[in-house]
């Protein structure tokens, strides 16, 4: 069984289902309604371990009672959580988001991280001499360059998830093997996909891949670049997609696959969790 490290953000997300896209002022009764742990790493995070491996978080949550929605729903998935604020009193992160069946689209809203207290140590890294693999979604930046610098002397993988540039990433970029970023990440300085990716060739990315949604991938890696098909399926929900995509991502990474095998597992993976609503009724339809 192999083992990853997800660094970043914990949140509580609020999910709602509609068929269409809310107009402005309008009030809808929900078709069905979810309550789960959401965050990059965290999704990325379960669906690492719902692929067969063993997956510990790292993030910041306290003991609001709120958050023990969150813990449970960690635990349920059988994901192994560090918290970095154990005492903290006020509530987690929230992201509310609706879902329109019909299209698959969602509108999300949050606070991320915003209003959570800065951890006061890091944690207890022994587990990091077990990982095959670590994710750093820039939430947690200062711990996530900690990690990855260690990491990086043990010659363990790091993958950063990039689905917007923040302040910061280039301690982590500099220890990363891998650079798996949205078309929206935007470094400084760059106002083009092309630009992003330019200046991850600069500071020597071995592996970079690019997603667009339903579009095909795209990716570098050494003297080897080119785009990769998305399987076409009829979207539900595309919520936590790119983040079950990370997850995927990280296996195939793990178990040390070439990286076309890892970007077709990650895109089939993520395209299964597109037909169901949530970020969990995939889990059950995994192929063995």
């Amino acid at each position: 069984m192999k083992t990853g490290i997800f660094v970043g953000l914990v949140t509580l997300d609020v999910m709602y289902q509609t068929q269409l896209p809310l107009d402005a002022n309008e009030k809808r009764v929900a078709d069905a309604v979810l309550l789960a742990a959401g965050g990059p790493a965290t999704n990325a995070a379960i669906a690492f371990q719902a692929l067969g491996n063993r997956a510990i978080l790292i993030g910041a949550l306290g003991k609001h009672p709120l958050s023990s929605i969150v813990r449970e729903d960690l635990i349920q998935h059988g994901v192994t959580f560090l918290d970095l604020t154990p005492e903290a009193t006020q509530p987690p992160s929230f992201s509310s988001i609706v879902a329109a069946a019909a299209t698959g689209d969602r509108a999300v809203i949050s606070r991320n991280a915003m209003d959570q207290p800065a951890p006061p140590e890091l944690p207890p890294i022994a587990t990091l001499t077990e990982a095959d693999v670590v994710l750093v979604d820039g939430h947690q930046m200062a711990l996530g360059a900690t990690l990855a610098q260690m990491a990086q002397q043990r010659q363990i993988p790091v993958v950063v998830d990039g689905g917007s540039w923040k302040p910061g990433f280039e301690t982590v970029l500099s220890s990363a093997t891998a650079a798996v970023v949205s078309e929206a990440f935007r470094p400084p300085g760059c106002a083009s996909v092309e630009a992003a990716v330019s200046y991850l060739q600069r500071i020597g990315m071995p592996q970079i891949v690019v997603t667009r949604g339903g579009r095909s991938l795209l990716y570098w890696e050494g003297d080897r670049q080119g785009d990769w098909a998305v399987p076409t399926v009829n979207a539900v929900d595309t919520l936590g997609a790119g983040d079950i995509f990370h997850g995927a991502f990280c296996h195939g990474i793990a178990h040390q696959l070439e990286l076309l095998a890892t970007l077709e597992q990650a895109a089939q993976t993520a395209a299964l969790s597109c037909q169901f609503f949530g970020t969990r009724a995939w889990i059950p339809h995994l192929m063995p």
